[in-house]
């Protein structure tokens, strides 16, 4: 299962405007697991992961990242990234020691998890 994780911080008005519609994706996307973070309130949980710019995505799964950086707030291109990902035969870069922690601090932190009610 691909994790698709927003990593913000609740100061930054982009990111409180593109949380509806990450929560929106959720429901589009169920074969993912999408989780929200913002950074300064789950420092630790976030660990040594370097977040330059708001929003940061992760997109990851065992194999390793799909991808790691800042997206435009925009439906269309989540949903352009998320379906050109699930393409077969899409490389991953091998998971840091960084994301490795917080995928697994993810996996039984349910709380951040988004939960898709549509």
């Amino acid at each position: 299962m691909n994790w698709v994780v927003c990593l913000c911080a609740d100061w930054c008005g982009v990111c409180r405007d593109y949380r509806e519609l990450f929560t929106q994706m959720a429901v589009r996307y169920p074969g993912s697991r999408f989780a929200w973070l913002d950074i300064e309130d789950e420092a630790e949980l976030v660990g040594d992961i370097e977040v330059e710019t708001f929003p940061t995505l992760l997109i990851a799964d065992a194999g390793g990242v799909h991808f790691f950086g800042p997206l435009t707030p925009h439906a269309q291109t989540l949903s352009r990234l998320l379906d050109s990902l699930a393409l077969p035969g899409q490389p991953a870069t091998p998971h840091s020691a960084p994301t490795q922690a917080l995928l697994r601090a993810l996996a039984v932190a349910t709380e951040h998890w988004i939960r898709a009610a549509g």
